[in-house]
């Protein structure tokens, strides 16, 4: 009895942490708990804690190092082969662009749907700080501003497919995305009118808890900017 009901308490324990994870609630590169944390919170052994984080590791869900903890895995990252070019190329760039557009707007989508009062509450600290770094810094800069704040609202969509291929679109992209950018502040000579109105109006909707409208300005967002560039 003592063995069944180990097991039993063993595989609740699995099933809450890949729950977790499939849910969003643990996101990719996210650590988690220390075994003594989760057997205080789960009321559980640390032998019944061990045994769940070393199936999900056997499963490829999570990473474990030594003296490191054990992180969750980007689910995506060993499937999916991103294709890649020169930052300077201008076709690159649209199609990055166009992609954002759909992928921001579902990731505003769902965080407006899902996100927690604390990821909001979150979200509206970043907002407000990026308003200030962003006065009178550089393109880079304000490149990187920008995928920060997008990035918080992909990780607070609460939808693991939206996360996982949120974060290697961004780091495979990064530099044609900072291009596109540098590009149109090239052209016009300043950064592009509009931009933080754009963002106020995305993290209104979202704040709002507004999905269909969150979605409308993430993407018009894009769009907008990708049509600077294509002028440029």
């Amino acid at each position: 009895m003592k063995h069944n009901k180990a097991l039993s308490t063993q595989e609740t324990l699995l099933q809450q942490l890949t729950g977790l994870i499939a849910t969003g609630e643990l996101i990719p590169g996210a650590r988690l708990p220390s075994e003594r944390r989760m057997a205080t919170d789960y009321a559980v052994s640390r032998a019944s804690v061990r045994q769940a984080v070393q199936t999900l590791q056997g499963q490829a869900l999570i990473e474990t190092r030594h003296g490191g903890g054990s992180r969750c895995l980007n689910l995506l990252q060993t499937h999916l082969q991103l294709p890649q070019s020169g930052s300077d190329n201008r076709t690159l760039q649209l199609d990055v662009m166009e992609a954002r557009a759909l992928l921001e707007g579902e990731a505003a989508y769902y965080c407006a749907l899902r996100a927690s009062d604390a990821q909001l509450a979150a979200l509206a600290t970043e907002y407000q700080a990026m308003q200030l770094r962003n006065q009178g810094k550089s393109t880079l800069h304000k490149a990187k501003e920008d995928l920060t704040f997008h990035t918080m609202i992909a990780e607070s969509s609460h939808h693991l497919l939206v996360v996982s291929f949120s974060q290697l679109f961004y780091a495979r992209y990064f530099n044609a995305i900072h291009q596109a950018l540098f590009t149109t502040l090239k052209r016009y000579g300043r950064y592009p009118q509009g931009i933080a109105q754009q963002h106020e109006k995305i993290h209104r909707a979202i704040q709002a808890r507004n999905p269909e409208l969150a979605r409308t300005e993430a993407r018009e967002h894009i769009l907008y900017t990708r049509s600077l560039l294509e002028k440029a």
